[in-house]
């Protein structure tokens, strides 16, 4: 007898969270790191650094602990991680943000996108539009919140949505838009006028903006711009970050969420009954890092860059076609000049072939939409450069 109630059943197998027998599906990541590790390849699948993050931000943590702060913080988070926040989002995009009531600290980014969307759905006949490629928890999000997802296509090289498809897929059903910038899995940074058609299109259909913006200080080519930074867009608004990749700090799962005090109250609202709080010693030391110096953030773009540069060269010479990010942990390439058209089958074989894994960019989007994105693999550039060189070495035995 099967413990999941009928509709939680059709709700996790609609979202992929299922297998064919009812047991529950791994994620691609979490197929891809076994693999890594029972073969030795280098993985360059899941996106998380092999390096610490700046020294102040572990310093505080640890004395953190030592001072105490073991038990629960408060609902909405530590007043002073709330103030950096705020003080954040003034100080790098001129955005006023209440601490008191304008954002929630979350466990990580994905709680607070989730808690969104549990709170904004109000049932069945309400549609989600994304951009597709997505992040693969979008898509189990918004089947559990009971809403339709409605995807726009990212398409190389350049992975901009186009505009006419973009207006076609929003209407007066439209409940949330959601938008990921800089842009997982393709590397892309939205232009101004795919921001300003988003705002446009909220505005005539009442919709919310919801924006995962998790590498905004990973953007390699000018600074980030926020949706709630554009005219008309601050009053319908959730915006959702995270420290985990601006301070390699992957597993501490801090994010937060900000916007409009009515729409906060509603996320806060689920967001108590998920994890409630979480992390106590991590927020005083995310709001150490929030308060780093320009350079410490100017640095850690540059940094990654060229990481990417270098990533980006092994996989030139050993036959893939490269689409250069413009922000991100993640290169895109081609895989059709070297067999790897069925990009799912290329990266299982990869790790034997060449020691290297990585994840077919097929993993990203609805299966009925899978063709598109055929030869496509994703590899992560967030590691340090020595493995980096490594596995482009490894990967030039695929040019033979």
């Amino acid at each position: 007898m099967s413990v999941i109630p009928g509709a939680w059943r059709r709700t996790a197998a609609g979202a992929g969270l299922l297998a064919t027998d009812g047991a529950i599906a791994p994620t691609i990541f979490a197929e891809m790191s076994a693999l890594a590790m029972s073969t030795g390849a280098i993985n360059l699948g899941q996106g998380f650094p092999d390096e610490d993050g700046p020294a102040a931000v572990l310093d505080a943590a640890r004395a953190a602990i030592s001072a105490g702060a073991n038990q629960y913080p408060p609902g909405r988070g530590t007043p002073d991680l709330l103030a950096a926040i705020s003080e954040h989002q003034r100080r790098f995009y001129g955005l006023e943000v209440d601490p008191g009531t304008e954002v929630i600290v979350t466990a990580g980014a994905t709680e607070a996108l989730t808690a969104a969307l549990l709170a904004l759905i109000d049932g069945p006949d309400d549609e989600v539009v994304v951009f597709e490629p997505y992040y693969d928890s979008y898509a189990a999000a918004v089947a559990l919140a009971g809403a339709k997802l409605v995807t726009v296509p990212l398409r190389a090289p350049c992975f901009q949505p186009d505009l006419d498809q973009l207006a076609a897929s929003v209407s007066d059903r439209t409940r949330v838009i959601l938008v990921n910038d800089p842009h997982n899995p393709t590397g892309a940074v939205f232009g101004a006028e795919v921001l300003a058609e988003v705002v446009r299109l909220a505005e005539r259909h009442d919709a919310i903006i919801v924006t995962d913006e998790v590498y905004e200080h990973l953007a390699f080519h000018a600074p980030h711009t926020p949706i709630a930074t554009l005219p008309g867009a601050a009053s319908r608004t959730l915006t959702i970050s995270s420290a985990g990749k601006t301070f390699a700090a992957t597993g501490w799962k801090i994010g937060w969420v900000h916007g409009p005090a009515a729409l906060i109250t509603a996320v806060l609202t689920v967001k108590q009954y998920l994890t409630y709080v979480n992390g106590a010693p991590f927020q005083p030391a995310v709001a150490v890092g929030l308060r780093l110096p320009d350079a410490y953030f100017t640095d850690a773009a540059a940094t990654l860059a060229r990481k990417h540069e270098v990533l980006g060269e092994g996989l030139r010479a050993a036959g893939f076609t490269v689409h250069a990010p413009q922000g991100g942990y993640f290169t895109v390439a081609d895989a059709t000049a070297l067999g790897g058209a069925d990009a799912a089958a290329f990266c299982s074989a990869l790790p034997e072939r060449a020691g290297v894994v990585a994840i077919p960019l097929t993993a990203f989007v609805a299966p009925a939409h899978r063709d598109d994105h055929a030869g496509l693999v994703r590899f992560a550039a967030c590691k340090r450069i020595e493995v980096l060189e490594e596995a482009a070495a490894r990967l030039r035995r695929l040019a033979g």
